[in-house]
């Protein structure tokens, strides 16, 4: 019975030693082990054996990275003004030995260190490159924090500003000094607006100018091509009807008398005046006139109803013989011949010196030429 007790004894002593001799470290964590008080080595992730009653796991370290949130810090700027900073540290353990015995608690440490780096990065700051600035602050915070923690076995990634609050009273300016910049934005960009506006609108209408004056000065020229298609128009016509009297004159073969009455009926509606007085001539043009007519016998000369009738003259043949048997001794000659000017009633007689016409005002006559 003693020998069973005995064995069971010893079974239960072997099976704690072999408990004590197996260890599984979790993944992402590290164990230290010491062996006799003192550091021995540090567990791997996965199953480990240690010397039962000899070698002990101090603590396991947790090697993932952490993020830690602290509490809203006071921090004065270079201005005098009191910010609250609230700020978020991510950090992660490299080597467990350090940070088991070289810090007693890194986490306080860390919160501690991130304080004082704070302070003196934000104090020498003003509020508004403080709040504009939070990167920078973050980064100079992150460098100060890396070198410090990395002999505590620590690494820190990176450090954010989650807030940066200043006073209730500073809040309130820069609310005022935001809204009226918004307000300088606005009417800026409605000036622009208005300013763009105009710019559009005066262009159009100089646009509009240059086309109105194109149009009109194409209308003027189109109506100046119509004109002038027009008077060709219109000559062209006159022409061909001038053409065709001609032609017509030449096939009919009129004598040169009709022709000569109607030249010396145009010449009688000249000599009238605007009111219908006859004018008052010059022997050189009275002289010309009464050469037409003698070239036309008196009964030859077409009937004008508005002209009064005229006394004829009897002809050479009717003509009485002169005392020498001459016919025509007693006809005046043919320039300055009475009777011939009798054939124009709206020219007034001149007087008759010399058996030429003149005026009752002396003219001196023009040498022909």
């Amino acid at each position: 019975m003693e020998s069973l007790v005995a064995a069971l004894v010893v079974v239960a002593v072997a099976a704690f030693a072999a408990y004590r001799t197996v260890r599984v470290v979790p993944q992402a964590t590290a164990g230290v082990v010491e062996r006799f008080g003192r550091y021995h080595r540090t567990l791997a992730p996965g199953l480990n054996l240690v010397v039962p009653f000899i070698d002990r796991i101090k603590d396991t370290v947790d090697l993932r990275e952490q993020v830690v949130a602290f509490p809203p810090q006071a921090v004065v700027t270079s201005d005098n003004l009191v910010v609250s900073v609230d700020t978020a540290v991510s950090f992660q353990v490299v080597d467990a030995r350090a940070a088991t015995y070289e810090i007693a608690n890194f986490l306080v440490a860390v919160e501690q260190l991130t304080v004082t780096t704070l302070r003196d990065v934000v104090g020498g700051m003003s509020v508004d490159r403080a709040l504009a600035s939070r990167e920078e602050i973050g980064a100079e915070l992150r460098e100060a924090l890396d070198a410090a923690a990395g002999a505590w076995g620590l690494r820190v990634g990176r450090v954010e500003l989650t807030a940066i609050d200043p006073p209730v009273s500073v809040q309130e300016s820069m609310e005022r000094q935001a809204r009226a910049d918004r307000d300088r934005r606005a009417a800026v960009l409605a000036a622009e607006g208005q300013k763009q506006a105009a710019v559009l609108a005066a262009e159009g209408q100089r646009q509009a100018a240059v086309l109105r004056a194109r149009g009109e000065a194409e209308a003027t020229v189109l109506k100046a091509r119509a004109e002038a298609e027009a008077r060709a128009t219109r000559a062209r016509g006159e022409a061909d009807a001038i053409g065709m009297l001609l032609r017509a004159v030449h096939e009919g073969g009129p004598g040169s008398e009709p022709l000569v009455h109607a030249y010396l009926r145009a010449l009688r509606e000249i000599t009238r005046g605007d009111a219908g007085e006859p004018w008052t001539v010059s022997p050189d043009l009275r002289r010309i006139l009464e050469s037409l007519a003698d070239l036309l016998p008196v009964g030859d000369e077409p009937s004008d109803p508005e002209r009064p009738p005229v006394k004829e003259e009897p002809s050479d043949s009717d003509r009485p013989p002169a005392e020498d048997g001459s016919p025509n001794a007693d006809r005046p000659p043919a320039k300055g011949g009475s009777h011939n000017v009798d054939r124009f009633p709206n020219i007034e007689k001149p007087q008759v010196r010399e058996g030429f016409p003149v005026r009752d005002t002396p003219v001196e006559d023009t040498p022909a030429t």
